[in-house]
């Protein structure tokens, strides 16, 4: 099957080829670890979980690797260190706050149905690596020492040949970014769009000996925290690397993230491999997710609707009420993840109705279909064209009526997105008031009776009529049992 993939680098639908089969690489950025990930930060997550499972369902898991970082090292952990451990030793205060939030997003992005990346390396782990690349960098003729900083010049990029032009991911000039860019204005720089790969240290903060013979302790950029990071991991293990010659090794397969990290962060990144290694590309293919809004606003805690993924699955800050984590995948998906979302508590709640419709139809003491359908895995392949994907599970659940065993695939392709379709059907619900139950009970004698009858219109009334009442209706071949859900 051939996987079609839209490239942020070349605005268009491309075949995907992996460079080795046997070895196929994604990157994608990943948290920065100082407070509850909000649920833009679910947003990708969710998008290249899919695309990890697309993969290793078409080379084979074992053939797929899938690397997210995470950032331990910035300005804001060290703020938030400060506040909240003002009397530990300041290094104890930022693992502590490392630590907690690292565990925390784990545990929401499993419960929104993420499969673990296999790797989660974090940037302290790598501070050699990067060392050793602004060392590079600077021997290139593309960064400089400034005050105890280095700076990387896209000016000084432009004029190194056989690596791509600063800017051809953005799809704009110097000048264009200059203009749109909120820049550092330092005295020290040679230009206003040179940008940090090594800066030093402020008194107390995390520290490490520096580059290019600085004295000053220091620590590094965020940008070159992602270079060095994939590069140890998708690029080192098959001969790449610092150690490689061949350019054209210095290369891997995917590289994905959020449509704001395309410039200033994806650009640098970019610049700072391919000047490192002097190749034409730092991956072959770039894909960028949309933005979110929420209730058609942008996210803002001065607007107040700034939600995170912890108080979606556990409090009622948004809509009055928890929402189970299927129902929050379910969500995002419902759109295709290079447009815009707008989340809302209707689109929740239209999700959560389509999940228990998908478990009502499901026997979960049978076994699911042995692998995705054709039809499923075609919609992926397409661009991951989700809101295709979701059609089809919807058409499975009309088949489910008339063909039983079409519930069996439904739950596999449901569970082949990532979604917990049982989780719906395994709630607890409040008991029916004594003065409902007998109209619920005939309303479903009937509606068993049209079953029988193949009458799948009256069927359908009924059930809406049913769930009108707030009931709940799972059909099984003894017939109908029922759940009052409100």
């Amino acid at each position: 099957m051939t996987l079609r993939f839209h490239n942020t680098l070349t605005r268009r639908k491309e075949d995907f080829a992996p460079i080795d089969p046997s070895a196929v690489r994604l990157y994608v950025c990943g948290p920065t670890v100082y407070d509850y990930a909000h649920i833009g930060n679910a947003r990708p997550v969710i998008v290249f979980d899919l695309l990890f499972r697309l993969l290793r369902h078409v080379y084979r898991p074992e053939h797929v690797i899938y690397v997210r970082n995470v950032t331990d090292v910035d300005d804001k952990i060290n703020a938030r260190a400060e506040r909240d451990w003002p009397d530990l030793p300041f290094n104890d205060a930022i693992a502590q706050v490392t630590e907690a939030t690292e565990r925390q997003f784990r545990e929401d992005v499993a419960a929104l149905g993420a499969l673990p990346p296999t790797f989660e390396p974090r940037a302290t782990e790598h501070i050699e690596r990067m060392r050793a690349m602004i060392e590079r960098l600077i021997a290139r003729g593309v960064a400089y020492v400034a005050e105890d900083h280095v700076l990387f010049s896209p000016t000084a990029m432009d004029a190194l040949p056989g690596v791509p032009r600063y800017g051809a991911l953005a799809r704009r000039s110097l000048d264009e970014m200059l203009a749109g860019a909120r820049v550092d204005v330092a005295p020290y720089k040679r230009d206003p769009m040179d940008f940090v790969l090594w800066k030093p240290s402020k008194p107390k903060e995390p520290s490490w000996p520096s580059p290019a013979g600085i004295t000053a302790p220091g620590r590094p950029g965020w940008h070159i925290e992602c270079s060095a990071m994939s590069m140890a991991k998708l690029l080192e293990p098959f001969g790449g690397g610092l150690a490689c010659d061949d350019a054209s090794r210095n290369v891997f397969d995917i590289h994905g993230g959020g449509v704001d990290l395309v410039f200033p962060h994806h650009e640098n990144e970019i610049a700072q491999s391919c000047c490192a290694f002097g190749s034409t590309r730092m991956a072959n293919l770039w894909m960028h997710n949309g933005f979110l809004q929420v209730e058609s606003e942008k996210m803002s805690k001065s607007l107040g609707n700034f939600v995170t993924i912890r108080e979606l699955l556990a409090t009622s800050a948004f809509g009055g009420r928890a929402w189970p984590g299927a129902v929050l995948r379910m969500a995002m998906l419902r759109t295709h993840y290079r447009q815009p979302i707008d989340w809302t508590v209707r689109a929740l709640e239209e999700s959560e109705k389509s999940l228990e419709r998908f478990a009502d139809a499901i026997d979960f003491d049978l076994p699911a279909a042995p692998a995705p359908s054709d039809e499923l895995v075609a919609a992926l392949a397409d661009d991951l064209n989700t809101p295709a994907a979701i059609a089809h599970l919807h058409a499975l659940h009309t088949e489910a009526r008339a063909r039983p065993e079409a519930a069996g695939q439904l739950r596999a392709d449901a569970e082949f997105l990532g979604l917990d379709v049982r989780s719906l059907a395994a709630r607890p619900g409040p008991q029916a008031p004594p003065e409902r139950v007998a109209e619920v009970e005939k309303l479903v004698a009937e509606r068993d009776e049209a079953r029988r009858r193949r009458d799948w219109a009256a069927s359908d009334r009924l059930r809406d009529e049913l769930a009108t009442l707030g009931v709940a209706v799972k059909d099984g071949k003894a017939g109908a049992t029922w759940e009052f859900r409100r």
